[in-house]
């Protein structure tokens, strides 16, 4: 299984971003997918979830990101997404994307990808 993020980088507080995270070698179309961030020093944090048919009420996020982040999916194009909006510096963090699923030898295990950097200016 290999995750891929994508979209990082520098943004001015206040500034979008869209991450992107490519999914292969698993049945993505069940897979629960999910975004992790881990700020220097400290624990890495679940910021959001989508459950495999798209989310809707279903999509959950840590209380930080209401209001302000979007997780989606495109189970055609095995792809999770991240839309972050007004950024705070408190946002500056390595955003990890994984997956909760099964690979193509039948093995339900959770997968992570790399990780993109994301730096928030004030």
């Amino acid at each position: 299984v290999t995750l891929v993020e994508s979209g990082g980088g520098l943004v001015q507080s206040g500034g979008s971003l869209r991450l992107a995270c490519a999914a292969s070698g698993l049945t993505f179309s069940s897979a629960h997918m999910r975004w992790y961030r881990q700020a220097p020093g400290k624990q890495r944090e679940l910021v959001a979830i989508i459950p495999p048919n798209g989310g809707g009420s279903n999509t959950w996020y840590t209380e930080s990101a209401k209001g302000r982040f979007t997780i989606s999916r495109d189970n055609v194009k095995n792809m999770v997404y991240l839309q972050m909006n007004s950024r705070k510096p408190e946002d500056t963090a390595v955003y990890l994307c994984a997956a909760y699923g099964t690979d193509y030898s039948g093995s339900l295990d959770t997968y992570w990808g790399q990780g993109t950097q994301v730096t928030v200016s004030s």
